[in-house]
């Protein structure tokens, strides 16, 4: 059985694979966990001088690997090659604080005793990557992942299929050991059968809140552990002291960018009342910078959405607010290629809206914002906390102690000030509710990917 995939660009055939078979998948998983036995003795400098080499690899690529993203989900080349940079400044971080996160942790001397927590691999790690971020997404688990000396198999989406090869060819070059980085091209039948392998130990999934719950469900009673990057409806917060001007550039940067399709991109905006014309006329103006186009052109800023099916899905969300009351601030005819029944959809605003709308309250993850007034910080807070999902949050103010206050308020896993739709990889990136569970990123990323041993040694 094959899977064939289509470019969102002009439906064009990317790349055609056979998907692996059963025996295939349990063999992959047999090899890997008996590779990982090696591997876990590696001295941690070299796993590093490895991991680093693989890196070497994307940074020598970046042209062409910028080149394949933009042909199998659409982001515009101007940006694409900005995701290798992104690969490049996250894994040697994961790779430098490897020696901090993994040596052993020495308890308080005690007369007669050694007492130390060592920090073992778990074993087999399967990383199930997503199409938006292709190689960021996957890279957070990764690399930390093999540094804490276990095997990884990948199964990416098959939107991004070649990014498993990519990935595979750069540890073949670095002169990673055989079968300890393996990838697999799987259906959803496949990948279940694949997490639930007796040997697979740890399982890292990015993507939909279904697909979580999927997951979940599926593991039920299999004593695994389990980190699930899922969906997210972030809120940024205009306060009165904002400075409009930084406010407006960084929203929409953070609502648009890679067509809205980010996990932590905004997607819902509360202004305060005695800004809030101003935001939203400036807002508007703004959007008609932007070139709505093929990807390929140098010259586009926003690409076609992943499927003509995710367009629709947007076009809807955008139809039932306007039935509902919402108001549209973007001449949609503007944009040439914005058609109906295409990937193509042109960046939206929308005022009047409210929490009755699924536009404020369910994932959009597409280049549309609902944008709402609001009268105090405590109003706003409460508005960003009504919601399913809490993964990140911006706070816009001159006020440092304000935003740490309000911050402390707000149900999600990170809270910016003043910029947003960014990972820092020397902070722990987590979600609440239904944003997902576990901890990836900064030396807390590797509690997950590894196991506490506990040795306590007393001498005669």
């Amino acid at each position: 059985m094959n899977i064939t995939l289509y470019s969102p660009i002009d439906g064009r055939v990317v790349a055609e694979r056979a998907l692996a078979s059963a025996e295939e998948t349990s063999a992959a998983v047999e090899r890997a966990a008996d590779a990982q036995r090696s591997w876990r003795q590696v001295a941690l400098h070299e796993r590093a001088v490895i991991c680093h080499k693989a890196i070497d690899y994307f940074v020598q690529n970046q042209e062409p690997i910028a080149e394949e993203i933009t042909l199998q989900m659409g982001r515009p080349i101007q940006y694409a090659a900005g995701e290798v940079r992104g690969i490049e400044e996250r894994a040697r971080y994961m790779i430098d604080v490897a020696e901090t996160a993994l040596t052993d942790e020495l308890i308080e001397e005690h007369a007669g005793f050694n007492r130390f927590i060592r920090h073992e691999p778990l074993g087999v790690v399967v990383t199930i990557a997503p199409w938006n971020y292709p190689y960021l997404t996957a890279v957070n688990s990764i690399i930390p992942a093999l540094m804490a000396g276990n095997s990884v198999i990948l199964k990416h989406s098959n939107q991004t299929l070649l990014c498993a090869e990519r990935f595979a060819e750069a540890f073949k070059q670095a002169g990673l050991p055989d079968e300890v980085f393996q990838y697999l091209h799987l259906n959803h039948e496949g990948t279940l059968a694949l997490i639930n392998h007796e040997r697979v130990d740890f399982v890292s999934f990015t993507g939909s809140v279904s697909g979580g719950e999927q997951i979940e469900k599926s593991l039920a009673g299999a004593f695994k552990g389990v980190a699930l990057e899922l969906g997210g409806k972030d809120a940024a917060y205009i306060r009165e002291d904002a400075n409009l001007a930084h406010a407006i550039e960084n929203v929409l940067d953070g609502a648009f960018f890679n067509s809205g399709q980010s996990c932590c991109g905004i997607e819902r905006v509360y202004v305060h009342e005695s800004l809030y014309e101003r935001f939203l006329t400036g807002a508007i103006n703004q959007v008609y910078e932007h070139k709505l186009g093929n990807p390929l052109d140098p010259e586009t800023t926003i690409g076609p959405m992943v499927s003509v099916n995710a367009a629709a899905a947007v076009r809807q969300q955008i139809e039932d607010a306007v039935a509902q009351g919402a108001r549209t601030g973007v001449d949609q005819h503007y944009f040439e290629r914005s058609e109906e029944g295409t990937a193509y959809i042109a960046p939206q605003i929308l005022s009047h809206v409210n929490h009755q709308m699924d536009i404020m309250t369910e994932e959009s993850f597409g280049p549309v914002i609902g944008v709402m007034s609001v009268a105090s910080d405590e109003e706003a807070v409460k508005l960003i906390n009504d919601s399913q999902y809490g993964l990140t949050a911006s706070i816009w103010t001159e006020d440092e102690e304000k935003a740490l206050a309000i911050g402390d308020l707000l149900e999600t896993g990170t809270v910016f000030m003043n910029r947003c739709d960014y990972l820092d990889p020397a902070l722990p990136w987590v979600g609440v509710k239904q944003s997902g569970r576990g901890c990836a990123l900064s030396v807390l990323g590797y509690q997950q990917l590894t196991r506490p041993k506990s040795f306590h040694l007393k001498r005669i």
